[in-house]
């Protein structure tokens, strides 16, 4: 470690974003650092200078700089393949971490795995050192971890173990229906109207199965009505969560669920939930990610020592 710099760095290398924190040794965060160089930005060979260039004013003259990191960095196209571990599992294990070559010998970099499910085929990447995050806190939780985003987790956990989990691409088709599809005549901008997404998800619950006729709804309701664009961007929302809620509720229905995701979006899946007749509690995301690296670098400096 530099005189009075960082004793680690906890990484979450996203697909657009890179996020760093510079940890001492006592796991408290000295800075945070976010770069937009993620996996989609970068060719295999483009890793280490990026991170060596983000890095360079904290790294020891002697010695090494451990970088613990999750995310696509392990994926198949990114820096280094971290092989998935299969479900049944604990969340995270260091065991599995890889290493890559690297040229600096001041680096000394970590990936964690992924998880994966055979059958019905699912993959995590990332997520499954939030979950772990969560249980340090609970380690003796029993119900469901939601993880809201592009591509949403729901992680069935049991016995300190993800036992399956479920993806949806709620948050994909969010973003790509009003900017690729008609829907961008009806429901493109920032605008929410906060009662027609709770109608939405209404709908949604009670009739999942016309989700699609919804959709194209929108449209005839913005030419008919004259809905205005939040309007539609709000109902777009409520169908599309009311739709996943629907479809997970074996996995959440009369169990406790922790929704670990962005602030705004985690708040919308809490709404919908209670709609729904469930509970949620909202955990912050950069805490349980940061729970989950911590409890990573904790682990691999037990197998080094």
């Amino acid at each position: 470690m530099a005189e009075g710099g960082p004793a680690w760095v906890a990484a979450d290398w996203g697909t657009s974003h890179l996020r760093l924190w510079l940890m001492d040794a006592g796991g408290a965060v000295l800075r945070r650092i976010d770069a937009p160089c993620g996996m989609s930005r970068l060719e295999r060979d483009g890793y280490e200078p990026a991170l060596l260039a983000l890095l360079e004013g904290v790294l020891p003259a002697q010695g090494h700089l451990p970088v613990i990191c999750c995310g696509m960095a392990g994926a198949a196209q990114g820096w280094c393949e971290a092989p998935y571990r299969e479900v049944p599992c604990p969340a995270a294990a260091a065991e599995g971490a890889v290493e890559p070559e690297l040229e600096d010998p001041r680096l000394r970099v970590r990936i964690l795995p992924g998880l994966c499910q055979k059958a019905p085929a699912d993959v995590m990447r990332g997520e499954e050192t939030q979950i772990a995050g969560v249980l340090l806190g609970s380690p003796d939780f029993d119900g469901v971890v939601c993880l809201p985003g592009t591509h949403t987790k729901w992680a069935d956990v049991r016995n300190g173990e993800v036992a399956g989990f479920k993806t949806f691409m709620t948050g994909e088709l969010f973003d790509l229906l009003p900017r690729h599809s008609i829907l961008r005549h009806s429901a493109a901008g920032a605008d929410w109207d906060e009662a027609a997404f709770e109608e939405a998800v209404a709908q949604a619950l009670s009739v999942p199965h016309a989700l699609m006729a919804g959709l194209f709804g929108l449209r005839a309701e913005a030419i008919l009505n004259k809905a205005s664009a939040g309007t539609c961007r709000a109902r777009l929302s409520g169908l599309l969560i009311g739709s996943e809620l629907a479809a997970a509720r074996a996995l959440w229905g009369g169990r406790p669920v922790k929704l670990v995701g962005e602030h705004k979006l985690a708040a919308l899946y809490q709404k919908a939930l209670v709609q729904a007749g469930g509970a949620a509690e909202n955990l912050d995301s950069e805490i349980t990610t940061l729970n989950g690296l911590r409890a990573a670098y904790r682990a691999l400096e037990e197998q080094t020592s």
